[in-house]
C-alpha cells in the first residue's frame, strides 16, 4: 500500500511533463508566424492550419495541451465517484452504490480512463507519448525553418489524434490503484496542484529564454523527464487490499455488481462495458427532462465560445497589439495563477461552501454567476483598446469556478442514479461536438476580420462572435428551473442495457 510520500516519484514526473510541454505554448505563435509568413503579424494560413490541429485533436475536455491541469481536475472527479469518495458523491448528488455501478459501466471510463489505460497496461513506464514528445519537441529545437515546421505540425497533429491525453488519464489511475480511498482526494488534489504549478513555472521560464532556447530547454526537461520515469518510477502493482481498483491482478477492468464491490476475480467471461448508447437514446434523454435540455445547450455554447477563444486569441493579440512570446507567457502565468486559485475555490465549493450557497441562491443562479464573468472575459478581449486590456482579461478567469460544477450537478439531479453515467457523457458528448466545430468556425473568421479583405475594419469581431456565444450559454441559464429530483428509475426504455 503506497502513501502520499512514495508517490514522489510520480509527482515529479508529471511535473517535469507538464513543465517540457507548457513552454512552448507561447512561442509556437511565434514560429508558426515565422515559418509560414515571415516579418508579418498576420497570417491567414497560420490561423487556418492551427484551427485544423485544434479540431482534429479534441479531447475529451474539449482543450489543447495548454492547460492539462483543467483534464486532471476533471478525471479527477470522475475516479473519486468511481472509487466511491463520499464527500464528493454527495457534493455532486451522486452517492450511492447504483450510481457507482452504473457510472462505472456507461460512459466516462470507456471514454477517458480505461481506453488510455488499456494500451499501456495502466504503466507510464510502458506509455509511448512521453517517447514520442521528445521526438516532437526535437523537430523545432534542431530548426524552425519552413520544412521543419511543416515536419512538426504534421507529427504533432497525427500523434495527438492518438495519444493526446494519456499521461495525465494514467497519471491518476496510477493513483487510484496504489493509494487507499481515504487518500485519493488528497492525492488527486497534489496532482492537480502539480500540474498547475508546471504549467505555471513552463509559462515563466519561457518568459526569459528565447525562441530558440525555449524549444532546446523543451525537449531537455522531456528527456529529464523521461529518463527519471525510466529509472525511478516503479509499474503501477494493483493492490488488492484496495476495495476498489481500477484493474485487477491480471490487468482486466473489474466487473460490475458483486465482482465490482468485492476483490474477487470473475470466473467467467464479463461483458466490462455496456453497449454505446445511440443517438435515439441520447434524444429520448434530453427529451424527459426540460432542465436536461437547457443544460445541453448551455454546454454546447459554453463549449463553442471556450474552445473558439483558444484558436483565435493569440492570433488576434498578435495582430492587433503585436504581442510576441514574452506578452503571451505573462498572460499565461497570470491564466495559470488565477487558474490555481479557481481550483482552490473549487474544492472549497464543493466541499464546504456548495452547501450553503446551492440552496441561498440555487445551483441555475450560480451557473449564471460564472457564464456571466466568462462573457465579461470574452468582450473585453474583443474590445480591447490598448496593451494592458489583455492582462485585465485575464485576471476575470478566477470568476469562472461556478460554472462546470454547477451544470453538472444540475444535469445530476433529472435523472435516476441508474442513468447518471448516460446523462453526463451525453452532456459531454455535446460538448465535445462544440469543440470540434468551434475552432472550425471561429479560425476562417480570425483569418478573415485579420487580413485586409475584411467587410469592415473590426479585428476583434471574432472575438466578440465568441461572447456571443458564451452570451447565449448564459442567457439560457437564466431561464432555467430547476424541477425536483428524479427518483431513481430510468426515464428512458432504451437499448442501453446491463451487462
Amino acid at each position: 500500500m503506497k502513501t502520499l510520500s512514495s508517490l514522489n516519484h510520480l509527482f515529479i514526473t508529471i511535473f517535469l511533463h507538464n513543465f517540457s510541454a507548457v513552454m512552448v505554448i507561447p512561442a509556437i505563435t511565434d514560429v508558426t508566424m515565422s515559418a509560414l509568413c515571415p516579418g508579418r503579424d498576420e497570417c491567414s494560413l497560420a490561423i487556418y492550419l492551427t484551427g485544423f490541429q485544434q479540431a482534429s485533436k479534441e479531447e475529451g475536455d474539449g482543450k489543447t495541451v495548454a492547460i492539462e491541469s483543467s483534464l486532471l481536475d476533471s478525471l479527477s472527479l470522475i475516479l473519486l465517484n468511481i472509487h466511491g469518495d463520499p464527500s464528493h458523491h454527495r457534493a455532486w448528488n451522486v452517492g450511492d452504490d447504483a450510481f457507482n455501478r452504473e457510472y462505472v459501466g456507461q460512459v466516462w471510463p470507456e471514454s477517458f480512463a480505461y481506453r488510455s489505460i488499456e494500451p499501456c497496461n495502466s504503466s507510464l513506464r510502458n506509455c509511448t507519448s512521453p517517447d514520442i514528445k521528445i521526438f516532437i519537441a526535437a523537430i523545432l529545437a534542431y530548426s524552425r525553418t519552413r520544412h521543419f515546421f511543416y515536419a512538426y505540425y504534421v507529427a504533432k497533429t497525427l500523434i495527438a489524434m492518438v495519444c493526446e491525453g494519456s499521461v495525465p488519464c494514467l497519471a491518476l489511475a496510477y493513483v487510484a490503484d496504489n493509494v487507499p480511498e481515504g487518500r485519493r482526494a488528497s492525492a488527486f488534489g497534489i496532482l492537480s496542484g502539480i500540474a498547475s504549478s508546471a504549467f505555471v513555472c513552463g509559462n515563466l521560464s519561457t518568459r526569459f529564454l528565447s525562441t530558440a532556447s525555449t524549444f532546446q530547454v523543451s525537449a531537455s526537461v522531456a528527456i529529464a523527464s523521461l529518463v527519471y520515469m525510466r529509472f525511478f518510477l516503479q509499474d503501477s502493482i494493483i493492490d488488492e487490499q484496495l476495495t476498489a481498483p481500477i484493474l485487477t491482478s491480471k490487468g482486466k477492468p473489474k466487473g460490475k455488481g458483486k465482482d465490482y464491490a468485492t476483490n474477487e476475480i470473475p470466473s467467467k467471461n464479463v461483458q466490462i462495458f455496456k453497449s454505446a448508447p445511440s443517438l435515439e437514446d441520447m434524444l429520448c434523454l434530453l427529451k424527459s427532462s426540460v432542465t436536461l435540455s437547457q443544460a445541453a445547450v448551455v454546454a454546447f455554447f459554453y463549449s463553442l465560445a471556450e474552445v473558439g477563444l483558444h484558436a483565435s486569441l493569440l492570433y488576434y493579440l498578435k495582430a492587433r497589439f503585436h504581442f510576441n512570446k514574452d506578452q503571451f507567457a505573462d498572460l499565461m502565468v497570470i491564466t495559470g495563477i488565477a487558474g490555481t486559485i479557481s481550483q482552490s475555490l473549487l474544492n472549497n465549493l464543493q466541499l464546504v461552501l456548495m452547501p450553503i450557497l446551492a440552496p441561498a441562491l440555487g445551483e441555475a443562479r450560480l451557473l449564471a454567476v460564472g457564464l456571466f464573468f466568462t462573457c465579461v472575459h470574452v468582450f473585453l478581449y474583443s474590445i480591447a483598446w490598448t496593451f494592458w486590456v489583455p492582462y485585465v482579461a485575464a485576471m476575470f478567469s478566477v470568476l469562472f469556478v461556478f460554472s462546470q460544477p454547477c451544470m453538472r450537478s444540475i444535469v445530476s439531479k433529472q435523472v435516476g442514479s441508474c442513468e447518471q453515467g448516460k446523462a453526463q457523457g451525453c452532456i459531454s458528448g455535446i460538448s465535445s461536438f462544440a469543440n470540434v466545430i468551434s475552432p472550425l468556425v471561429f479560425s476562417p473568421l480570425t483569418a478573415l476580420f485579420l487580413s485586409e479583405r475584411a467587410p469592415f475594419h473590426f479585428p476583434g469581431f471574432s472575438i466578440m462572435c465568441v461572447g456571443f456565444a458564451s452570451m447565449i450559454a448564459f442567457i439560457q441559464s437564466l431561464m432555467i428551473r430547476i424541477a425536483p429530483p428524479i427518483a431513481n428509475e430510468k426515464v428512458c426504455n432504451s437499448n442501453y442495457v446491463d451487462a
